[in-house]
């Protein structure tokens, strides 16, 4: 038995066997999660049982209601940053990162990105199906009507790329060096625009995806009307040739974007058994892997845009640099970690 206060102690001593008390009553739990921690920070895991195991949240949650206590009672400061340290180091192996960036890396490249992409599959056609009809969009327009081409490009790159310009003012556009600043500031124009359009696109999702969806068609509808006027002078391909070395991969970033504000949106729309709110959670923790490595494609877009589009003049050249990356988007998302995605299955 633990002694008790007694009518002729001063305050000074009832604290101290307050305090006491407190410790003598709870310092097993204490000392065990202790030797837990210590051993998992020291990665000595085998020397654990299954009971400690299974004992360690338990213990934690007990850890931080003494903590309480001993603030609220004000015990003394040796006992509080005793369990303020303790808690500390014990949040962090029960709910702390469980790796280091390096091999968080590995595993987000190494498949964990790509079966994201591949999770959200459904709303990546939805996406794409929205993207191809804004195209055409845009493509119907100005050729029903060539004034609408100044309402959907940008009135500062309409300069050359107007309708009515020669084919030859129009090829000069793509090759050689006579128009080559006012083309690489049309090029940082997309990437800028591109990149802006794949965070709200993501960022939209949340207004149930249709202003996602919105913005895919208004973007699209930019490539449509580019697409007309360089297909009347008999530019189409060059001008594809043009656009595809950084405009595959920032096309496939604004997709991936797309698709998961889309993913979000709908999870919300349609939650099922869960609330709208847990519904929405967890489509955003899938959808947040994907827009991490939209963030990356965006910087190998610009890295493109920067150096090869500028490099090759030609549009052979320029076909090859964006076939071969779209072919490598396709296959690492197609198939890079599947067999991890099977197993996870069975």
């Amino acid at each position: 038995m633990t002694a008790s206060p007694t009518p002729g102690m001063s305050a000074l001593e009832a604290a101290a066997l307050r305090s006491d008390r407190f410790r003598l009553e709870r310092e097993d739990d204490w000392q065990r999660l202790e030797k837990i921690v210590t051993l998992m920070e020291k990665g000595r895991l085998r020397k654990l049982n299954d009971d400690d195991v299974l004992a360690l949240p338990v213990l934690y949650r007990t850890v931080v209601s003494s903590l309480s206590i001993a603030r609220e009672t004000s015990l003394d400061a040796a006992t509080l940053g005793y369990l303020e340290t303790l808690v500390q180091r014990a949040w962090f192996v029960v709910y702390g990162p469980r790796a280091s960036l390096g091999s968080w890396l590995r595993q987000f490249l190494g498949g964990g990105w790509s079966a994201a992409v591949r999770g959200i599959w459904l709303d990546l056609l939805v996406a794409l199906a929205v993207m191809v009809a804004g195209t055409v969009v845009g493509w119907l327009l100005v050729a029903g009507d060539s004034e609408w081409y100044h309402v959907l490009v940008p009135g500062q790159f309409a300069d050359a790329r107007v309708p009515g310009a020669s084919a030859d003012v129009l090829r000069g556009t793509l090759f050689g060096n006579q128009d080559q600043n006012a083309m690489s500031a049309f090029a940082a124009y997309l990437f800028s625009n591109n990149a802006q359009v794949s965070i709200l696109a993501f960022a939209l999702g949340f207004a149930f995806g249709i202003p996602s969806l919105m913005l895919l068609v208004q973007n699209t509808a930019i490539l449509g009307a580019m697409l007309w006027l360089y297909h009347g002078a008999g530019l189409t391909l060059d001008f594809v040739a043009w656009l595809s070395v950084h405009g595959t991969t920032e096309l496939f970033a604004i997709l991936l974007a797309g698709g998961a504000g889309l993913h979000i949106g709908r999870a919300m729309a349609f939650p099922g058994a869960l609330s709208v709110m847990a519904a929405a959670a967890e489509a955003g923790r899938r959808a947040s892997q994907v827009m991490a490595g939209v963030v990356l494609m965006l910087v190998v877009a610009a890295m493109l845009e920067g150096f090869a589009r500028q490099l090759i003049d030609n549009t052979p050249g320029r076909l090859a640099v964006g076939g071969f990356m779209l072919v490598f988007w396709l296959v690492y998302f197609l198939g890079l970690g599947r067999r991890a995605d099977g197993a996870g299955a069975r």
